[in-house]
C-alpha cells in the first residue's frame, strides 16, 4: 500500500517573506515623506486649503504632529500602565509657561529656558506623581484632577502678573532664534515638531519593550499579581508617570514655538480630556493608535470649524443648521461614530477588514470541506 504525502502549497510563503520585510520599512518611508512636506506644492482638496507646503498648512500639520506625539506619551499611562490621569495637561502647560516666563522675566535665551522648562515639568511630574500614586483606581484620577484644577486656577489668577491671566503670555521674539521667527521660517518649526514626534515615538517604543515596560503591562492586567511576584508597582508606575510628564513638558515647549505664546486653555482638565479622546479614537495600548488619534482629532478640530462656518451649512434648514454650525457637535458625533463602529480605535480597522473578508470567504470554504467529507464517506 502506497501512502501519498499531503501536498503543501509553499508558493505563497517565499513571496510573502519579502513583502513582510518591505512592510517593516513603511515608518521610514513615511518619515521621509513627512520630511519633504515643506517642499511640496501638492494640493489636497477637502483635507487642506491650498498647497501642502504653504505656511498655514505647515502649521496645522505641525500641530497635528505635536498632539499625536503628546497622545502617544499620554498612552504610557492609560494604555500601557492602566492609569487614568486627568492632570496630564499640567505638565504640558509647565513646559510652555516656565519656558516663556524665564525668557520674559530673566531674559534667558530660548535654549536655556527650554531646558529649565523641561526640568520643571519633570520635577512637577515626579512631585505630584509621588503624591497621586499613593491611591489607586478612581481615587488616583480624582487626585490628578484636583491638581490640574489647582494649576488652572493659579494660572488664571495671574499671581504677580506672571502668567498673564486669561490672555496668556506672548513669547518674546527677541529671545527666540531668528530661524524660528516669522512666517518664512514656518518650515523650521514644522521640522522641530517632526523631530519631537520621532523622539517621543522612539522613547515610548524603547520604554514599552524594556523590562520596565513588561512590568507596566503586568500592572495594567493585574497589579496584585505583580506584587505577589515580589515587585513594587508604585516605583514602576511613578517611572511611567514621570516619563509621560517629561515628554509632555517637551511638547509644551514645541507648542510655544508654534503658537507664539502660552495660553490658559492648555492648563484645563478639558485639555486632558481631549488627550483621552485622542487615545481612545486611535486605539489605546497600541503602537500607532494614539499617534493616529492625535493627528485625526487635531485635524478635525480645525477643519470642522471651517465646515461649521461655511456657506453650505448656513443654507441648510434651521433644524440642521443649528447643530451643524457647532464644531464641538460635529467632533462629538464623529467620535461617537468611530467608537461605535470601530471598537478598539481606528488602528484596528485593517484587522476588521481582514476579518470581514475571512467571514465572507468562509461559507464556500466550509462547503468545500463538507463535500469532500461526503465523497470520502461514499
Amino acid at each position: 500500500m502506497t501512502t501519498t504525502a499531503p501536498t503543501v502549497d509553499r508558493a505563497a510563503g517565499p513571496r510573502s517573506v519579502p513583502l513582510r520585510r518591505a512592510a517593516r520599512w513603511w515608518p521610514a518611508v513615511l518619515l521621509l515623506v513627512l520630511f519633504v512636506v515643506p517642499y511640496s506644492a501638492l494640493p489636497l482638496p477637502g483635507l487642506l486649503e491650498g498647497p501642502v507646503g504653504s505656511p498655514g498648512n505647515l502649521q496645522l500639520i505641525a500641530l497635528c504632529l505635536v498632539f499625536g506625539a503628546l497622545a502617544t506619551g499620554y498612552d504610557l499611562l492609560l494604555g500601557r500602565t492602566g492609569l487614568l490621569s486627568f492632570g496630564h495637561a499640567l505638565y504640558f502647560a509647565a513646559g510652555t509657561y516656565v519656558t516663556d516666563i524665564l525668557m520674559l522675566r530673566l531674559g534667558l535665551p530660548f535654549a536655556a529656558a527650554a531646558l529649565l522648562g523641561l526640568a520643571a515639568g519633570a520635577a512637577l511630574a515626579a512631585l505630584l506623581g509621588a503624591v497621586s500614586l499613593r491611591v489607586t483606581g478612581i481615587g488616583f484620577s480624582m487626585v490628578t484632577l484636583a491638581f490640574a484644577q489647582a494649576g488652572s486656577i493659579l494660572v488664571e489668577r495671574n499671581p504677580g502678573g506672571v502668567t498673564g491671566g486669561e490672555e496668556g503670555v506672548a513669547a518674546p521674539a527677541q529671545q527666540l532664534p531668528g530661524a524660528l521667527v516669522g512666517i518664512g521660517n514656518t518650515a523650521n518649526l514644522y521640522w522641530i515638531a517632526l523631530a519631537y514626534l520621532v523622539l517621543t515615538c522612539g522613547v515610548v517604543h524603547w520604554a514599552v519593550r524594556s523590562p520596565t515596560g513588561r512590568v507596566w503591562e503586568g500592572i495594567r492586567e493585574n497589579e496584585r499579581r505583580v506584587e505577589v511576584l515580589g515587585l513594587r508597582p508604585y516605583g514602576f508606575k511613578l517611572t511611567a508617570f514621570v516619563l509621560a510628564g517629561t515628554l509632555a513638558a517637551l511638547g509644551g515647549t514645541v507648542y510655544l514655538l508654534l503658537t507664539g505664546g502660552a495660553t490658559p486653555q492648555t492648563t484645563t482638565s478639558d485639555f486632558t480630556l481631549s488627550l483621552l479622546v485622542m487615545v481612545v479614537l486611535g486605539g489605546s495600548g497600541s503602537r500607532w493608535g494614539p499617534l493616529i488619534g492625535g493627528i485625526l482629532y487635531t485635524w478635525a478640530n480645525h477643519r470642522l470649524g471651517d465646515l461649521a462656518g461655511s456657506g453650505a451649512v448656513a443654507d441648510l434648514p434651521a433644524v440642521l443648521r443649528v447643530p451643524l454650525s457647532q464644531p464641538l457637535f460635529l467632533l462629538g458625533a464623529l467620535f461617537v461614530a468611530v467608537v461605535y463602529l470601530l471598537p478598539g480605535g481606528v488602528v484596528r480597522l485593517p484587522e476588521r477588514i481582514r476579518a470581514a473578508r475571512g467571514r465572507t470567504g468562509s461559507p464556500s470554504g466550509t462547503g468545500g470541506r463538507n463535500t469532500s467529507a461526503k465523497e470520502r464517506a461514499s
